[in-house]
Parts: structure tokens; C-alpha cells; sequence
């Protein structure tokens, strides 16, 4: 594939420009025998003389060649192209950035083909600024920063009457607020993230402390799921740990770190088998709900920030360490299947728990795991380093490998695909010999392509870790096929991005079949990890931060004496036994007090005696209540006797 880089008209206000040839062409020799002093006197010499240029000239050939060859197979190891490259990714970002400011300038959602924007609420949460302005801080688009401060100033209050999703904020807004406060130094980010997280703390308010799927910013209180029972999504309670405890380690304020790791107690007091959990968990009791499990949607980021929690408190916190090489274990033996006839490695679904079947279907989610397979290998540091480490052993190694593999996988679920070369939603692979020569198959309704960032992100990781060019070379030939078929031109000459409705087809007349949306993190994700894909500078050193689950980069940090891990680990089930799970149509009473796993430092009749002294107002006589409580308490006790 030619890796032609489209850095030739970059645009600077009203300027703009074209690379110029860095040098010119030279003659071989002079043409003059009066002014070449080593002209010969002999035909012999003559033509030893000639021999001789002409082998020179022979070699500078072969050098061309060697050059050209390489441009055009991808093989581009050259800094000066990468750092081209870089510029090219920076280019899309700014064109993509003027359009929405141009247009919807301060609004949760843009429609960059129809150009309109709208509030997702009856005011803006800065949705599209507060996620995107760390990448522009990394980019060093300083005007754009500077205009998006000033509407986060100026502009953006959360103290309002709407209801929002308690993670999606969490990991955009405050995610965002952090990583710009820690970039800049600014007071201002954090002011607003103290605020937004003040608001959000309504959502912790459950019997157990899992929090509520949504909150209202106004009033503060907790909001469980409209739909499945009330049930929070498992991914959605375990990825807000990032962003609290670091908020906790700034403002020196334990309530955040407190809440954060108390949803990690309760859910692995479920025990889960073999480290993998069902996608969705109740509030209210604390025990996992369905038997559904994957790495894709509802449960991708669990096992993320189980590693990127041990790494963020520089190692210091091995209880999460612990989850993290289970689960891993987990999904070499129960999740993983190969292709045919390519024997691509992919991980598939347990729609039926742990003794169900593997389900081959994988969502571009997934796309995230081999990079952080990679990353609890060598703990950020490289591979030819991590590999020199005394505690290198076979288990980082097949670790690594699998993440490689996984990564792979992933380039080839845009590579395969022929009218586009990106990548659909979800793809079901095939795992029966000779039915097919494809790998896999997009059905109708997962063909869209939304920009998301989970395989660049990958491509990241492996080449900041082990320094190929492949992973640039992938990455590169993605971004081009994301210019090519989702970068919109209107008649005025301005310039946009648009997700696709179908990567496997086009119009009639050549065109790509937008949706016109662009989601935020186009900007916060894709674009950011693009850029620092072909950073050769190691910016945002990966010994020295963690991305969140939006790629907002927050610092790594010592404890210190303050901060403490403040849960132990009960005994695991052993392998043969399944852990508690509410069934989807089982009915919740949301009225019980149902004790969660027991504290630390508690005992199950002290922890009785605590749901006594908090008992609910009702309408109901307080002795009928502490009765009926009573009751109910002395059944749970029972029943933990007769286990």
C-alpha cells in the first residue's frame, strides 16, 4: 500500500503552503574536461574511471530504490515522516474542531453533514469541549484552548434540572475537567470538576453503594435504570475509580476515594468465577443480575480499570492486581476462540455464564484488550526493559503475546473489509472449517462505523511498548481510510467528519453512506491516540500516566500516608460452584434491606444493628418496621448459619 503523506496543503489562517524539496538535484560528474582535475590522460584510465562512476552510480540507484520500495510498502521508519503523519492527524483535528465551532460552538451533540447542533438538556453540559480540550492541549492548538476555556468559564454551570448517566459524565466531564486541570494547571478545571462531582454524588446513595445509573445534577438524587430491574451496567460502577480517587488525592477529600472503592468490595464479594462478571449488578443488593458476559458493551471497562486502579497508585494497591491476572485467566480459558480458515485469535460472549457456549460474535469494543493485555505485561514499561525485569516469567509473555494477537485481529477487522477498510460495529466470526474463506461476517445491522477509538488505542500501547513500525503502519492506514470515507466537504469548502452508516457499501455514485454524527470522542479518543501513535517525543509516557476509559491521561501517584486500600478479599468460590446472580425476571422489591458483603472490620450482627438505627420513614409505625426489619435479619442470619 502506498503511504503517500497528505501533508501537502495544510491550512494556517489565510495562508497556506506545500513542502518544499529539501534539496535538488545534483550532476553525477562535470561534462567539462577542464574542469574536472582528475580528467585521464589514457583510454585506459578512461575507462577505469568510467567502471568506477559507473558503480557509483549503480549504488545510488540501488539507494533510490531502496528508499522508494519502502515508502511505498509502508515501511515509513523515516522521524521526519512520521512526524508528517502527526501533523496530518493534528490537521483533521483542527478542520473537524473550526467546523463544530463554526456551527454548534457549545453543544452536546453536532450534525456536521446537515451542520446543526443541539443540548442533550435544557442547557449545555459541554459535552463535545470538556472532552475534547486535553487533546487540544496535547496537540498544542493553543488558540482553540484558549477559546474553549473561556466558554468553560463563562458558560458552563451543572447546577441545573436534568438527569444525566453517572458514568458517561463521570468518564467524559470530570475525566476531562481532571486531565485538563493536571495539563494546565489551572484552577479553573478543578473548581468545575469539584462542582460537577458534588452533583453526582446522589448517585453513590444506594443501600449497598453501587451507584445508580443516573443522577439529577440539580436535586442530587440517585436514579436507577429505567429498564432491566433497575440495574446499574457492571462496567458502568467499576469505571468511575479513576477519576474519584484522583479528584481525592487533589483536594485531599477521602469521601470520593471512600465511595470509589467501596462498589469495588461489593462486587467481588459475589466471588466471581474465574475473575469474569454478567454485565449488569442491582444497586440495591449488590448481587451481579443475568448471566451475560463479555468485554463488549456493559462490561468492557470492569476489567480495564481493575489493572489501570493497581497502576494509577504506582503498584501500591495489589488487591486489584489480584482481580486483574484472574480475570485475565478467566478469559484465556473461557473466552477465546480462532478463526477460520486465518486462525484469527478473537474473544467471543458467554451468553449462558460460565457453562454456557462461546458465542463468536466480538463488538469493536473489545478492540481495547489487546493493548491492555500488553500493558499488565510490562506495566508500562518496554518490552526488550520489562523482559530484562527479574519478574518477567511465561505468564507476561503468553500475556503479551495474546494481546499482540488480539491487536491483530483487530487491524484485520478493517483491513478485511474491501470498500471502505474500516471497521463495522460488531463482527461474528467464523469457526467452521470450509464453510467460508472469510474470517468473519458483518450482518445488517452492525455495519456502522461510529470512529471509534478501542483498535488505534491498541496500536498505541504495542508500539509505545515495543517500538515496531507495524503498529504505525496499521494505525496510518486506518486514519487514511478514515479521511478518505469520512471527512465531508460542503459547497462552501468547509470541512467535517461524519460516522458511517454502512462501512461495506457505497452510494451509487461513489459516495460514503453518512450518518451525519460525529461523537465526542472522534476528538477525545480516536484523534488523540492517532497523534501520539506517531509522537516520537514518548508524550504522555505511559510510566508516568494512565488514560481513563476516555483517554483523558491522569497522572500516576504515590498513596502516601493518607490513602489506604480500605477492603480485604473474602475466599473465592472454587472452580466448580457459580456465583449469585439475579435472574432478569426475577422482581426486585426495592423496600428490602438486604445486608451487602460484610466490611473489614465489622461483624453481621454489628452490621444488623447499623440497618436498625437507619431504618426508612415510612408511613408505617417505627416498632412495626424495626419488627418486621427484625425479622427479616433473623432469616439472613439463619441462612448464613445453615452455609
Amino acid at each position: 500500500m502506498s503511504f503517500n503523506f497528505g501533508i501537502s496543503n495544510i491550512s494556517r489562517g489565510n495562508n497556506s503552503y506545500k513542502d518544499k524539496p529539501t534539496s535538488s538535484s545534483l550532476p553525477l560528474y562535470y561534462n567539462s574536461k577542464n574542469s574536472n582535475p582528475f580528467a585521464p590522460k589514457h583510454n585506459r584510465n578512461k575507462k577505469i574511471l568510467m567502471l568506477f562512476k559507473g558503480f557509483l552510480y549503480s549504488i545510488l540507484l540501488y539507494i533510490v530504490y531502496i528508499f522508494i520500495s519502502n515508502a511505498i510498502d509502508g515501511g515509513v521508519s523515516n522521524k521526519t515522516n512520521w512526524q508528517r503523519a502527526q501533523l496530518e492527524v493534528k490537521q483533521a483535528m483542527a478542520e473537524s474542531w473550526h467546523d463544530y465551532e463554526k456551527y454548534a460552538w457549545g453543544k452536546d451533540v453536532y450534525h456536521p453533514i446537515s451542520k446543526v447542533g443541539e443540548n442533550m438538556g435544557p442547557k449545555p453540559l459541554g459535552w463535545m469541549i470538556v472532552d475534547s480540550i486535553d487533546t487540544l492541549m496535547i496537540m498544542n492548538l493553543d488558540e482553540e484552548v484558549s477559546r474553549a476555556k473561556d466558554w468553560i468559564k463563562n458558560d458552563l454551570d451543572y447546577n441545573f434540572n436534568y438527569e444525566v448517566n453517572t458514568f458517561e459524565t463521570t468518564i467524559r466531564m470530570l475525566g476531562g475537567l481532571l486531565s485538563a486541570y493536571h495539563l494546565s494547571k489551572d484552577d479553573l478545571y478543578l473548581d468545575k470538576a469539584v462542582s460537577l462531582a458534588n452533583s453526582l454524588h446522589g448517585a453513590f446513595d444506594s443501600k449497598t453503594g453501587i451507584p445508580y445509573s443516573s443522577v439529577n445534577l440539580a436535586t442530587g438524587k440517585g436514579i436507577p435504570n429505567h429498564v432491566d430491574n433497575g440495574a446499574s451496567s457492571t462496567a458502568e460502577v467499576a469505571t468511575l475509580q479513576l477519576e474519584f480517587k484522583y479528584l481525592s488525592k487533589l483536594t485531599g477529600e477521602l469521601d470520593w476515594w471512600r465511595l470509589s472503592e467501596k462498589i469495588m468490595e461489593v462486587l467481588d464479594s459475589n466471588k466471581p468465577q474465574d475473575g469474569l462478571v454478567p454485565i449488569y449488578v442491582n444497586p440495591d443488593t449488590g448481587i451481579y443480575q443475568g448471566n451475560l458476559i463479555r468485554l463488549g458493551s456493559r462490561g468492557d471497562s470492569y476489567y480495564e480499570y481493575l489493572l489501570k486502579q493497581y497502576l494509577q497508585t504506582n503498584e501500591q494497591e495489589s488487591i486489584y492486581w489480584q482481580m486483574y491476572k484472574e480475570s485475565v485467566n478467566g478469559v484465556k480459558k473461557h473466552l477465546l476462540g480462532k478463526s477460520e480458515p486465518n486462525k484469527l485469535t478473537f474473544v467471543g460472549e458467554l451468553n449462558q455464564g460460565i457453562k454456557g457456549e462461546l458465542s463468536n460474535k466480538m463488538d469493536h469494543l473489545v478492540c481495547f484488550y489487546g493493548g491492555l493485555l500488553a500493558l499488565g505485561a510490562t506495566k508500562g514499561l518496554p518490552l526488550k526493559e520489562a523482559r530484562n525485569s527479574p519478574n518477567w516469567n511465561k505468564n507476561n509473555e503468553d500475556d503479551f503475546e495474546l494481546g499482540e494477537s488480539l491487536t491483530y485481529t483487530c487491524y484485520k477487522m478493517y483491513n478485511e473489509v474491501e470498500k471502505t477498510g474500516l471497521s463495522p460495529e460488531i463482527v461474528h466470526f467464523n469457526t467452521e472449517t470450509g464453510e467460508s474463506n472469510k474470517d468473519f461476517i458483518i450482518k445488517p445491522l452492525d455495519r456502522h462505523n461510529l470512529q471509534r477509538p478501542e483498535t488505534v488505542e491498541s496500536l498505541f500501547y504495542l508500539y509505545r511498548l515495543t517500538g515496531e513500525e507495524k503498529y504505525r503502519k496499521w494505525g496510518y492506514e486506518i486514519f487514511k481510510n478514515f479521511i478518505k470515507y469520512t471527512k465531508v466537504v460542503n459547497k462552501d469548502g468547509d470541512v467535517s467528519y461524519s460516522s458511517l452508516k454502512d462501512v461495506t457499501s457505497l452510494n451509487q455514485d461513489g459516495t460514503p453512506k453518512f450518518k451525519d454524527s460525529v461523537e465526542s470522542f472522534w476528538w477525545a479518543e480516536t484523534l488523540k491516540y492517532l497523534y501520539l501513535l506517531f509522537d516520537d517525543s514518548d508524550k504522555i509516557s505511559l510510566r508516568e500516566y494512565v488514560f481513563n476509559t476516555e483517554a483523558h491521561p491522569l497522572p500516576i501517584f504515590e498513596m502516601g500516608d493518607y490513602f489506604k486500600t480500605g477492603w480485604k478479599r473474602q475466599p473465592t468460590l472454587p472452580s466448580n460452584e457459580e456465583p449469585k446472580m439475579r435472574q432478569k425476571d426475577e422482581k426486585i422489591d426495592r423496600n428490602k434491606n438486604i445486608p451487602n458483603a460484610q466490611p473489614v472490620d465489622k461483624s453481621i450482627e454489628e452490621e444488623a444493628k447499623d440497618i436498625l438505627k437507619n431504618l426508612p420513614k415510612n408511613s408505617k409505625n417505627d416498632e412495626d418496621i424495626k419488627l418486621e426489619q427484625k425479622e427479616k435479619l433473623n432469616k439472613i442470619l439463619k441462612d448464613i448459619e445453615n452455609e
